[in-house]
């Protein structure tokens, strides 16, 4: 067993508020430690904290040699064991097939290119490298992200197998029920660090957020009493000093003197009443909330918008889906499902006329149909503006919908590659819906987003039905938006 000991850690990105603020930590490796909390609250700056990859202030005492997941990929185009060679060239061919076998994945993968795996067979690759080397202590930042179902239930069993410890962040909380025995959560303005896993963790919470929530109503009833008694009292004062204006005739020194101990009496009164507001208002309580989602869907007089019949995709040596038939109207949403590996992705790629494999079969989309893609991979750099300029997005709406989606004002200004992931993927999401669109591809549109952002999602789709494809894992969202399942 190794601590991580945090002593006074204080960190914030140039021109914002800091994400930790004298924060002090005392963990242990032989946690299977859960790092929750809202996108852009700091948890992938933790994991580089920990690497001693940012400046910070305070002290950070370990003596542990930490890996990080996702590994990097140098060439996508060469073989999955190169790649491995070169970002681990320690690790051995067979210890990469142990990890892999304990995975139930094939080992076969690694002498494929890395371009031509799906996304869950790249995490499960990266995750074996990671855990083949004994000597690494791991930081898993969202493995979850673009493993289908079966692939979660498999990486689960594999984590919760594990004798060694880790810290791994997730959104998926049936997921992070069955590995995690800690959970440490960024929330506002604090770190809450719990024995247990996340259902334990959020059941607390539901506890704190009610009392916050009646104890915030009863304060806001305290300010509006004490405003109200405080503008009564200025209109006492004001009606004193406009009788001394106003009445020629009385005794202009008895008035005058009424007047001034009203008024010092008022200005004693307004002083109190401010300091008990004040008061009250430090005692508010911030309780994470949500608010709606927009979507600029433009209408069609289209029933039909894609018709694909008997169509089957391939790379050479690697067969994809196959004899795959199915309508999209203009009501539906439909989930398509699979395990990785299948062609999900591919199935879009080949919609939007960039597959670049083989294919045959029809693809029949509606001319002049505007279509919108979230995808998967992306990979966006500089500013927010130069970003809605170059979509030819409403900047104002643009923005409006990124603070919606719980964005702070200050982090505006950074790049976008230099933004969390979770944030990267809300400006993914948030030109989806900005820009004009009669039809939307969305591939794995959760990944990286917290359950808030999730329930946004899923009540914008279920209020609006927006014709969609949807590529996703999480059952719980599948069940709620799904009008049609494509099983591949």
């Amino acid at each position: 067993m190794e601590p991580i000991i945090i002593n006074d850690l204080t960190f914030a990105y140039p021109g914002q508020k800091p994400l930790f603020n004298h924060c002090d930590l005392n963990l242990s490796s032989d946690w299977k430690l859960g790092l929750l909390g809202r996108n852009g609250r700091g948890k992938t700056t933790l994991f580089r904290i920990l690497q001693n990859q940012l400046a910070y202030l305070g002290q950070v005492q370990a003596s542990l040699n930490f890996g990080y997941y996702p590994l990097k990929i140098i060439d996508p185009n060469e073989l999955v064991w190169n790649n491995i060679s070169e970002v681990a060239p320690q690790t051995e061919q067979w210890q990469v097939e142990r990890e892999l076998n304990l995975m139930a994945t094939d080992p076969a993968l690694l002498w494929q290119p890395v371009k031509t795996l799906s996304g869950g067979e790249q995490t499960r690759i990266m995750l074996a490298t990671l855990f083949a080397q004994n000597d690494l202590f791991p930081l898993l930042d969202e493995p979850t992200n673009h493993l289908d179902q079966h692939g979660r239930k498999l990486i689960a069993q594999y984590l919760k197998q594990k004798q060694t410890g880790f810290i791994i962040t997730s959104h998926d909380q049936h997921f992070l029920d069955q590995i995690i025995d800690h959970t440490l959560v960024i929330e506002q303005h604090q770190l809450i660090l719990e024995h247990g896993n996340y259902s334990s963790y959020f059941k607390q919470k539901r506890v704190r957020d009610k009392d916050a929530i009646n104890s915030n109503e009863q304060l806001l009833k305290e300010i509006h009493h004490l405003k109200k008694v405080q503008s009564t009292k200025k209109q006492w004062a004001q009606r004193a000093e406009s009788e001394k204006k106003n009445n020629s005739h009385a005794d202009k020194g008895f008035i005058g003197a009424k007047a001034a101990k009203m008024m010092k009496k008022s200005v004693i009164v307004n002083n109190r009443l401010n300091k008990a507001i004040t008061e009250r208002e430090g005692l508010l309580q911030d309780v994470e909330t949500t608010v709606p989602l927009t979507i600029n869907l433009q209408p069609t007089h289209l029933q039909e918008l894609l018709h694909i019949t008997d169509l089957s995709l391939s790379y050479p040596g690697h067969s994809l889906c196959s004899n795959l038939s199915f309508t999209a109207n203009s009501h539906d949403q439909i989930l398509i499902c699979g395990n990785n590996g299948t062609g999900k992705s591919s199935l879009f790629h080949a919609i939007c006329g960039n597959f670049t494999g083989n294919q045959s079969g029809e693809i029949r989309l509606s001319s002049k149909l505007k279509v919108s893609v979230v995808r998967q991979d992306y990979h966006h750099h500089g500013t927010l503006r130069e970003f809605a300029k170059y979509y030819q997005l409403n900047y104002a709406d643009f923005l409006n919908l990124l603070r919606k989606f719980g964005m702070k004002r200050e982090s505006f200004n950074t790049p976008i590659e230099d933004m969390s992931m979770g944030q990267q993927k809300k400006v993914e999401l948030a030109r989806s819906l900005v820009e004009p669109a009669q039809f939307y591809l969305w591939d794995e549109p959760l990944n990286y987003l917290d359950t808030y952002n999730q329930d946004q999602l899923i009540k914008l789709i279920q209020t609006v039905r927006p014709p969609m494809l949807i590529i996703e894992h999480d059952q719980h969202f599948i069940d709620e938006i799904a009008t049609k399942q494509i099983n591949i």
